[in-house]
């Protein structure tokens, strides 16, 4: 089949992209979509109460002006009414003209006043929002990412906990929606209550007549809202393809592949299948919300009519004055325009209250990922180390049927460089990860100078430890701050920096940089400048050497390098044998030849241990990898029999 068009048997739903995992970011319009109208009004009262608790925590004055401000804005559209309601009376009146507006004057200027107040009161509202924004923002963005960056690593191996994290996100900005959308839905609220009150005053069958020519509006919008929410959810699925395919189509790291190997065509008959059906569903999605909201303003037409018979009737019999009539107009209008605000703050407060509520539920149960916390000083001080002992050490993955590490039981002594050598999956980085501290065993012990690590204080431990990782970040600062990042207890100092850069092979490729070691390595910012793959690597060895480490573990350091920079940090390495400790993981066994002590894990399991002599002299998994690699490096004899160049 061609791929820029489809055949007229494959349907939308037919995409070649794989099933998407429900986003995270829909979930408050989900929640939405499930509630329907009249669970909105149920959960509203807590959701209220959300809003007032964390804008109160962020800044109690501010929001103590909000709330006494918005009453306030209510109470002048009462007077505001009364007011108006006053002056047509006089306005109205027998007599000659002047003296109707002399009488008039009062009224007048307290409805100017009144106006004059309630502008005031609304300016008093925006900019105490205004300060409030940034405090709700600070705090909340704040809890979250006390909570992130505290958990245990052990953490982001649970589905649950990175879904969890992952609506979390929207924390702050669902706090600041949830403030804005309570503060503004109240202000409707007021408003909605002042012109009833007016109503009342004025003659209290107005107020019959003000429900029925505004609810039925009121309640289109919202049972229109919720047709819009369910075939947003509905979409979901499509929407995200569309944002897949925008991806491939439009980014730079898809342009290479796309034109080599034709992929446009592919691409847009994706495109063209998956936004066929997104147009047709908005279609009907506009067809559904249109006939609603005909229906809605249909029913209020004649309800509104029905507010001019009944004002035309009270005026016929003398019930109510002119003025009163006029008056109820203004309510009307009044009304009406404080129900939109209303409506469309419900749903707004409804579906950013459901990220605020994942958020508040994302604290608390972090709170079980949290390290255990022993009264002060009840965690023994860790010393520079002598001897690192690993005893029957075990640990499994959540998704994982067998354990990643286990029962391996070592012994590593200070100033000794180990190698940790196997195949992809052996267990080799996850036992590392647990030496450093960064997970806990499932079963075993870890000593560091006969103290198991966990009866250690974690943050003095994790100093004396400098770790490398494979699967580095890029962080985007300099490339002086990313190597200090190393050791961020310490005050920065170039001549540490550079040495340590030295010792990666990693200096000249930053006095190549375009303001050497002041050069921002990220792209995404005004003058950053991108990295290869190994000149990362030479970056995250460097910051690995700055942090003058008891331990510093290097977990395949050298994947990216250069035979040349690879020979320069491996020199380093062996430079600190002797006086530190160092336990390096890697394929390349041609690396680990001079370390003191090899240990060849399989399947999680410690199969072999030696020195490079020992463990090529016996016949075991070790020899057989090394022989492996070195038989690349053996010139075999050409055709004619002469060794080949």
């Amino acid at each position: 089949m061609n791929a820029s068009t489809p055949s007229t048997e494959t349907t939308a739903e037919e995409s070649v992209l794989p099933e998407l995992r429900d986003a995270w970011w829909e979930h408050g319009v989900r929640r939405r979509a499930e509630a329907g109208v009249l669970g909105v009004f149920a959960e509203l009262p807590k959701l209220v109460g959300s809003a007032v608790s964390v804008a109160w925590r962020a800044d109690r004055v501010r929001t103590l002006v909000v709330g006494f401000a918005t009453l306030g804005s209510g109470l002048m559209a009462t007077f505001g009414l009364l007011s108006t309601q006053r002056l047509l009376v006089e306005l109205f009146a027998g007599g000659p003209t002047p003296d109707r507006v002399r009488a008039a004057l009062p009224a007048l200027a307290l409805l100017a006043a009144t106006t004059a107040v309630a502008g005031g009161l609304r300016i008093t509202i925006g900019y105490a929002q205004n300060g409030l924004t940034p405090r709700v923002n600070e705090v909340a963005e704040r809890r979250l990412f006390e909570a992130t960056t505290a958990v245990r690593l052990a953490a982001f191996d649970e589905d649950a906990f990175a879904d969890d994290m992952e609506r979390a996100t929207r924390g702050s900005d669902a706090a600041i929606a949830l403030v804005q959308n309570t503060a503004n839905m109240f202000a409707g609220l007021v408003n909605l209550l002042a012109v009833a009150v007016a109503v009342i005053v004025i003659n209290p069958l107005l107020l019959v007549a003000l429900i029925v020519a505004t609810l039925p509006n009121g309640y289109a919008a919202l049972r229109a809202g919720h047709l819009r929410y369910a075939t947003f959810l509905a979409g979901s699925v499509r929407r995200r393809r569309l944002w897949v395919l925008q991806r491939q189509m439009a980014e730079r790291d898809s342009a290479p592949e796309l034109r080599s190997y034709g992929l446009r065509g592919f691409l847009l008959g994706q495109y063209d299948m998956v936004m066929g059906a997104q147009t047709r569903e908005d279609l009907a999605l506009a067809r559904r919300v249109t006939t609603t909201t005909s229906v809605g303003a249909l029913v209020s037409g004649v309800g509104l009519g029905g507010v001019w018979v009944l004002v035309g009737g009270l005026l016929w019999g003398g019930r109510i004055p002119l003025s009163s009539a006029v008056t109820c107009v203004v309510a009307v209008q009044a009304s009406q325009r404080a129900l939109a605000v209303v409506t469309f703050q419900l749903d707004r407060l409804y579906t950013d209250g459901q990220f605020f509520k994942e958020y508040i539920g994302f604290l608390e149960r972090a709170k079980q990922y949290l390290p255990p916390e022993g009264p002060d000083g009840d965690r023994t001080q860790p010393q520079a180390l002598r001897q690192l002992t690993v005893r029957g050490v075990s640990l499994a993955y959540p998704d994982r049927d067998q354990p990643a590490v286990d029962d391996v039981t070592l012994t590593i002594q200070a100033g000794q460089t180990v190698a940790f050598v196997g195949e992809n999956g052996s267990g080799k980085t996850t036992l590392a990860a647990m030496i450093a501290g960064l997970r806990s065993p499932s079963a075993g012990v870890i000593e560091w100078n006969g103290h198991p690590i966990a009866d250690l204080d974690e943050g003095t431990l994790l100093r004396r430890i400098s770790v490398v990782m494979q699967e580095h970040h890029k962080w985007p600062y300099t490339a002086a701050t990313n190597i200090a990042m190393g050791d961020i207890g310490t005050a920065p100092a170039q001549k540490a920096i550079e040495q340590a850069a030295n010792r990666a092979a990693a200096h000249e490729t930053i006095l190549n940089l375009p303001n050497g070691y002041r050069t921002l390595l990220d792209k995404t910012f005004k003058h950053g400048q991108d990295l290869s793959g190994g000149q990362w690597q030479r970056i995250t060895a460097a910051r690995g050497f700055y942090r003058d480490a008891d331990l510093l573990i290097m977990d395949e350091p050298s994947s990216a390098l250069d035979p040349r920079a690879e020979d320069a940090l491996f020199r380093a390495v062996r430079s600190r044998q002797g006086h530190k400790t160092t336990i390096l993981i890697t394929h390349r066994l041609a690396n680990v030849i001079h370390a003191d002590r090899i240990f060849v894990m399989h399947d999680g399991v410690l199969t072999e241990e030696g020195t490079h002599r020992e463990l090529v002299a016996a016949p075991g998994r070790y020899a057989e990898l090394f022989a492996m690699q070195a038989s690349g490096y053996v010139a075999e004899p050409d055709d004619a029999g002469s060794p080949s160049a």
